[in-house]
């Protein structure tokens, strides 16, 4: 026996195996994705007696059976494939709470621990799930119905200037534009949020892009979808649904080559362009796309080889806000003529009000819209450190920098969007009622649209390997047998379902206090349990 080897009870699951029960049909072999079990056989022993008195005999017997595989490479994710095709509930994971593996993993491949997903060591609940809406509108100021009330529903994408601003004169007693004011597209106030077609499958991404373009068209919901770092098919860049999208820049510039040369053929604008500097689940690391999931359509996209690709940490050349305005937004401004708002990510820190503070003072008015992301936020892939030790919560950097707005007169002025683990309780609406009213103006969210699809991991350590290329749900890999597991229809069917739902449930958050349009700054109605909490927040304490 070697001591340093890896052993079973130092793996994060373990495989329950009961063979009375098997038939050996081997499809949880087969559906395994990590082959992280295997068809073995084990040498059994059996004392017998077939006699009318005791003589005990001795059999042996060799009989096929499951077993889990022990190594770095190979292991158990818990991601429960093996029990969902068993036809016998004879195969299981279990949780190991003696996991070693992180110890075991770094010491064995001189490599930092990658992973998908959310970060793993703060599963409690949330600030957001607290926070309680306390003022009803009653008898002095009437709520309204949510069925039979019409609701104004749509947030700003782009720059809005104040009445004194507006670039308009009065002529002859006539209204008269003295020049074109910024671009504002009006839109739904949940945005889904940037993953790009290297991190998803292209059934996965092409099932949010069908659901983003029936939610307009048929439920007239004006849901916007973001391509995320890496560019996008060249026919939804042709297509007429290219208004629905988003289209990202990040620091990699991955696929931008190709929407520029797209440029001449486009039937219609994008929504907006999103200038990605950071994002929540890994602040300043950039972005990571393993070589194992770049399949030869995402090398063609992204115009690059098959090899691991890095976002820069930062976009090369830009080292102020300022440079920032006038390099990348006055340039992306240009390149679509001035019709379509372009924005700025962050990812949310204690450096986050600065940026804000300065993008205010914006003198081109150009700068389309903050998004903010928070430390919950998913990914597809990141070190393992960077997802569990580095970021800031969204709700308190959100409030810091409305307030910060507030104190300058120019809330509203450029758009607050946030997110990062907004949906993470599966209640959607209420989360994005509370970000409201705390001061954002329309929030985003993307691992929730995976869960909606089938995703079979969670926020406690299950699954999270959609670094790997092997999701077993074919939601995050570019292999071509696990794509197939994916039933785009369904996936789409179920966002879309969802977004209905969010909708009413979003109403019957805003009837109640009698909002008939979003409760912005609505921190009014709002309470919470601990003082401490109320104070920062600036919103009610109630005991």
């Amino acid at each position: 026996m070697k001591v340093n080897k890896i052993s079973r009870d130092d793996l994060d699951w373990k495989i329950a195996y009961r063979p009375d029960r098997c038939t050996l049909c081997g499809k949880c072999v087969a559906a395994c994705p990590f082959k992280s079990i295997e068809v073995g056989v084990e040498k059994r022993r059996k004392v017998i007696s077939d006699h009318f008195t005791p003589e005990p005999k001795i059999e042996f017997k060799t009989i096929p059976v499951i077993r889990q595989k022990v190594n770095e490479y190979e292991f158990c994710s818990g991601c429960g494939i093996c029990e969902r095709v068993c036809p016998n509930e004879a195969i299981n994971p279990e949780r190991n709470s003696d996991s070693r593996l992180g110890a075991k993993y770094r010491a064995t491949v001189a490599d930092p621990y990658k992973r998908g997903g959310r970060a793993n060591l703060s599963t409690g609940e949330r600030t957001l799930d607290k926070i309680r809406v306390g003022r009803i509108s009653q008898m002095t100021d009437p709520s309204l119905d949510a069925l039979r009330h019409t609701f104004d529903m749509l947030a700003p994408f782009g720059r809005v200037l104040p009445a004194g601003e507006m670039p308009f004169d009065i002529q002859n007693g006539k209204l008269v534009m003295n020049d074109a004011p910024p671009k504002v597209n009006w839109i739904y106030p949940i945005v889904i949020g940037d993953m790009s077609i290297g991190a998803l499958s292209w059934r996965m991404w092409e099932a949010m892009a069908i659901a983003t373009a029936y939610l307009n068209e048929e439920c007239g919901i004006p849901i916007r979808m973001c391509s995320g770092e890496g560019g996008v098919p060249v026919r939804l860049l042709k297509s007429k649904y290219l208004k629905y999208t988003i289209l990202q820049i990040a620091s990699g510039h991955f696929g931008w080559n190709r929407i520029i040369n797209a440029m001449p053929y486009m039937q219609e604008l994008p929504a907006g362009v999103l200038i990605k500097i950071g994002q929540g689940a890994k602040p300043g690391d950039g972005g990571l796309l393993q070589a194992k999931k770049v399949a030869p359509h995402i090398s063609e996209i992204r115009g690059v080889p098959k090899a691991d690709l890095l976002s820069p940490p930062n976009h090369q050349g830009l080292y102020s806000i300022e440079e920032s305005v006038q390099k990348m937004f006055l340039s992306f401004n240009a390149a679509f003529k001035f019709q379509v708002p372009v924005s700025i990510k962050v990812a949310a820190s204690s450096t986050s009000v600065s940026v804000y503070n300065n993008l205010l003072r914006d003198p081109y008015n150009i700068v389309g819209g903050f998004f903010m992301d928070g430390i919950n936020g998913g990914t597809g892939a990141a070190n393992e450190i960077s997802l569990d030790h580095t970021g800031h919560p969204i709700v308190s950097k959100l409030r810091d920098c409305y307030n910060a707005a507030v104190h300058q007169g120019k809330q509203g002025q450029i758009p607050l969007w946030a997110g990062g683990g907004l949906g993470q309780n599966w209640n959607l609406a209420a989360d994005a009622f509370k970000m409201m009213a705390l001061g954002a103006n329309g929030v985003f969210t993307g691992k929730l649209m995976l869960q909606l699809a089938g995703c079979v991991g969670n926020d406690k350590g299950k699954c999270n390997a959609c670094n790997t290329g092997l999701c077993p749900v074919g939601i995050c890999t570019q292999n071509p047998a696990l794509v197939k597991r994916l039933d785009i229809d369904k996936a789409a069917e179920h966002i879309v379902n969802y977004f209905i739902s969010t909708d009413y449930e979003l109403k019957k958050m805003l009837a109640p206090i009698g909002n008939s349009s979003l409760p912005v700054g609505r921190s009014d109605c709002l309470i919470y349990e601990d003082k401490a909490v109320a104070d920062r927040l600036n919103i009610q304490y109630s005991c």
